[in-house]
């Protein structure tokens, strides 16, 4: 049985694609959140009205947003150190957002 050849494709590669839009009504909500400030996923969570934030961002950067994740340092409930994610809108993600939400008054 032979291997099958390597993709050609290079799936670390930045996305570069155009933000496709959305009316999903918790991905409104979460870009809505995120165009405010950056946030950790429990946060996002509350916001977007979900339970499961990664996955929300990930349907957005299938849609095209780059939508990066942080690491921080913290502290959990019992005094540990964590690094906890936190999610924020780049540059090019508020200029997606912003030709997208002018795109749909017209």
């Amino acid at each position: 049985m032979k291997t099958p050849e390597p993709s050609k494709e290079n799936p670390s590669a930045p996305n570069k694609r155009e933000f496709t839009g959305t009316d999903n009504p918790r991905h409104l909500r979460a870009i809505a959140a995120l165009l405010r400030r950056p946030m950790p996923r429990e946060n996002l969570d509350t916001e977007a009205g979900c339970s499961n934030g990664p996955e929300l961002v990930a349907e957005l950067r299938r849609r095209g947003l780059e939508v990066p994740c942080e690491r921080v340092p913290a502290l959990d409930r019992d005094g540990r150190p964590c690094r906890p994610g936190v999610y924020r809108l780049s540059a090019s993600d508020r200029r997606k957002v912003a030709r997208w939400m002018y795109s749909r008054r017209a």
